[in-house]
């Protein structure tokens, strides 16, 4: 299709499926395909035209185990079917046993769309599609909030392409307002993958398309992870209206978790802002209300570690009992170690911000590339950028201004590929990037620091992690 302009009519021999150009080559070997195959195969052909990305045996079972293809008799046919008309697929992603995973090709998912549709079946399959695709999204939840982190984002990238599809209530043949229920549970569920993994924008974009969509009073859940995702997205100003709509809805629904999670994002708003009393305030009222295992949102232990950067500057000794929590059940009990990731993260912020403080600055450097190399595995910018800057500060105390200069570098092609120009750091950031600007200027001059800057945006923040 490349040259053909806006509004240019496909040629006759192509078929457009989900912005895919089918060959007619193709279209014949899977009409063939398609008329060799058995009923049985021919019925589950069609129910598998559904899916947006790859599946496995139970998917397809859930999905497509239905009426003439009762669910025990499913992996059988799908066996059969395979040689006909799926593709194996290499799944790097660790998960539950389903077996081996399979993608239908674009002919063949034509062919079966066409059937399907003409059969008069597709609706009913799209609504067992979307009803998948709410349990799939409520065990990644699930798993994140039991400590799973890696897994639930595996599995949500995973089954994303489906998962987006669900997420979108003009995809189904009821009027998209009665479908926003499912799609905005599904986008609460991912509220991980939003922020804590670093698609932001992506879930900014998806909430926002379901809420204008919704019809009725916005579920409160929904509005608190509307007004996080513009928090993240660098927009506190446009978080608080959010915040007042989501504290009414929560109040309305009596829903007690999500008033203790809406007092985590105000304490964030008001860290954010650089008004770190506020901010402690909220955490402590957020600690008393969400439980221990809230079934979304932030965890205690994400509680304890924002409390812990609240006083990481200004009271060290508060700092470090908000952290010894993180060791805490709500008893009191030990609990084991890593059970939060993204708190983890922004814990070792903290402990860096503590260690500096007392000089130790060897120590501090460590915990402050753990956190750095922590937020990139999970796939957080803000969380990097964070923890970047404050070990460009250990390397410029060390006197490694080169070093330093490599990693603002870095940090500010992340900011620049991630986010759009609105987007403004933290202040508690922002001024500890800007000293650290002011310092590397006395030290280098124009052309060497713009090479340095630049040299840092070459490497990467991968590649400078690694370096001690």
């Amino acid at each position: 299709m490349d040259g053909m302009g806006r509004g240019a009519v496909e040629p006759p021999e192509y078929e457009v499926l989900w912005g895919e150009a089918v060959g007619s080559g193709q279209l014949a070997a899977a009409e063939a395909g398609y008329a060799s195959a058995g009923p049985a195969e021919r019925l589950l052909w069609e129910r598998l035209s559904v899916f947006e990305g790859a599946f496995d045996r139970r998917a397809v079972e859930e999905v497509c185990g239905y009426g003439a293809l009762v669910a025990a008799d499913v992996g059988a046919v799908l066996e059969r079917l395979a040689p006909l008309a799926l593709l194996p697929v290499d799944d790097l992603f660790d998960g539950e046993d389903g077996g081996p995973r399979h993608w239908m090709p674009h002919a063949m998912r034509a062919v079966g769309a066409r059937r399907l549709t003409a059969r008069g079946d597709r609706w009913i399959v799209v609504l067992h599609h979307r009803r998948w695709c709410v349990k799939v999204a409520r065990r990644a939840a699930e798993w994140w909030q039991r400590g799973r982190q890696l897994d639930a984002r595996d599995l949500a990238l995973r089954e994303l392409p489906d998962l987006a599809a669900a997420m979108d209530p003009t995809t189904a043949q009821a009027e998209p307002g009665d479908e926003t229920g499912a799609s905005l549970e599904i986008a609460v569920s991912l509220w991980f993958l939003w922020v804590a993994c670093g698609r932001i924008t992506e879930g900014r974009t998806r909430l926002r398309h379901a809420l204008a969509l919704h019809q009725g009073p916005p579920p409160a859940r929904a509005l608190w992870l509307a007004a996080f995702l513009e928090l993240e997205s660098g927009r506190p100003e446009d978080a608080d209206p959010l915040l007042v709509q989501a504290w009414a809805s929560a109040v309305r629904d009596g829903d007690e978790r999500c008033l203790g999670l809406l007092a985590h994002l105000r304490g964030a708003v008001a860290l954010y802002q650089g008004r770190a009393r506020a901010a402690a305030g909220e955490f402590r009222e957020a600690l008393e209300q969400i439980g221990d295992v809230p079934d979304f949102g932030p965890t205690r232990e994400a509680c304890w570690a924002a409390l812990a950067l609240c006083y990481s500057r200004t009271d060290p000794e508060a700092a470090q009992e908000a952290l010894d929590q993180l060791e805490l059940d709500g008893a009191g009990r030990r609990t084991w170690a890593g059970r939060d990731l993204f708190a983890d993260a922004w814990a070792d912020h903290a402990r860096a911000e503590l260690l500096a403080w007392d000089g130790e600055r060897t120590r501090a450097a460590e915990h402050a590339r753990r956190a750095l190399r922590e937020h990139l595995r999970l796939g957080s910018a803000v969380g990097a950028s964070c923890a970047a800057e404050l070990l460009a500060q250990m390397r410029l105390l060390d006197g490694r201004p080169d070093l330093a200069a490599h990693i603002l570098g870095a940090v500010d092609l992340l900011r620049t590929s991630v986010f759009d120009t609105s987007y403004r750091p933290a202040r508690y950031c922002t001024v500890a990037r800007a000293r650290s600007d002011d310092a590397l200027r006395a030290l280098l001059d124009d052309p060497e620091l713009r090479e340095a800057y630049e040299e840092g945006a070459r490497k990467g923040l991968f590649a400078l992690s690694r370096e001690r």
